[in-house]
């Protein structure tokens, strides 16, 4: 398995994965699939700051994770919001832990301390959109549950909650130092 930073290019493979999640689950909530240009976009944009990086295999982009700005203030620099979507048929093969472990690394190295994970989650455990297996995915990489909102999005004639996880990748210190663009400190 390859691990790299993804380009515009990759729109279309990584729209394939996450246009399964949009149509199929509650994962997300975005309700129509994106263009393949709105994405290489989407792309372009976290890659101006923040790492946006694929699995692929043999060619084939198997699963893939960003990261993007928790909240615009300037306060907030130091902490962002995680993303990772792994190929439907690639689950439970270590993609996204591979994913998640350069994702982190590669924020580490940029100065960010905080990790933020939003996941959607449900007051009925026989939900057909979405399951557990993210919270237990990110409690399993050290992530711990900070908090809920409860019937905070409406997706397949339901509300869905949105769970909140977080981890700390770095010291908190009182003259902390900036934070790095992505592409000053990509190895």
């Amino acid at each position: 398995m390859n691990l790299r930073f993804a380009t515009t290019a990759d729109a279309a493979q990584l729209l394939r994965i996450y246009a399964y999640y949009v149509e199929n689950t509650a994962i997300t909530f975005e309700w129509t699939v994106p263009t393949v240009e709105d994405f290489a976009q989407r792309i372009e944009k976290t890659l101006g700051f923040y790492p946006y990086i694929v699995a692929e295999e043999d060619g084939v982009i198997r699963g893939y994770a960003y990261a993007s700005r928790f909240r615009t203030r300037k306060a907030y620099d130091w902490s962002v919001e995680s993303s990772i979507y792994i190929d439907k048929d690639c689950r439970r093969q270590n993609v996204g832990t591979l994913l998640l472990n350069e994702l982190e690394r590669l924020l580490a190295l940029q100065g960010i301390l905080n990790i933020n994970a939003s996941i959607t989650s449900s007051n009925d455990p026989d939900d057909e959109y979405v399951t557990d297996a993210s919270r237990r995915f990110h409690e399993k990489h050290g992530y711990r549950f900070v908090g809920e909102f409860q019937k905070s999005g409406f997706k397949f004639n339901r509300w869905y909650n949105m769970m909140w996880m977080e981890k700390f990748i770095g010291e908190h210190t009182d003259n902390q130092p900036s934070v790095k663009n992505i592409m000053d400190v990509k190895p």
